[in-house]
């Protein structure tokens, strides 16, 4: 599972907020979660992965806990292997491609049916292709905002 984070100084402070400032902070959580969701998803359907099946896109979950320190809000990718590469870059070694349930592998290569009992693919370097750290780069100051407004109209 991908998951980034953000480095939470002010737990301490949150558990001992009034419930009122709790309250307005975890309904702008579930709202802000929501948008940044969108907003990785926006992402993955062509500004930095063209979209191909959808799933990684489909993948990306928002999930916000009330703990006893804080709210904990997350934005994950689950059960899609390559998302963290595409994320962060990385290298994939060489390695062998056979078949499972056949005797042969068939692709198509300049436009002639090939078979092959097995592939070897090379080594392939992949760049970093950020979707959730820029999106959450991006979105930063408005989620200070809004928890700071949220927090400002809870108090009054």
């Amino acid at each position: 599972m991908l998951e980034p984070g953000l480095d939470d100084s002010c737990s301490a402070a949150l558990a001992a907020m009034p419930g009122r400032i709790r309250d307005a902070l975890l309904a702008k959580s579930n709202t802000l979660a929501a948008a940044l969701q969108q907003r990785i998803q926006q992402k993955l359907a062509g500004e930095v992965l063209q979209t191909r099946s959808g799933a990684l896109a489909a993948s990306i979950v928002a999930s916000i806990a009330e703990e006893p320190q804080g709210i904990a809000v997350r934005i994950a990718s689950t059960d899609v292997k390559y998302a963290a590469i595409h994320e962060f870059g990385g290298t994939i070694p060489p390695h062998q491609i056979v078949p499972d349930k056949a005797k042969a592998l068939a692709f198509v290569v300049v436009g002639k049916q090939v078979f092959a009992a097995r592939v070897q693919i090379p080594a392939v370097t992949m760049p970093a292709r950020s979707y959730m750290r820029a999106s959450l780069a991006e979105m930063a100051e408005a989620i200070r905002e809004g928890l700071s407004e949220a927090v400002a109209g809870a108090a009054k």
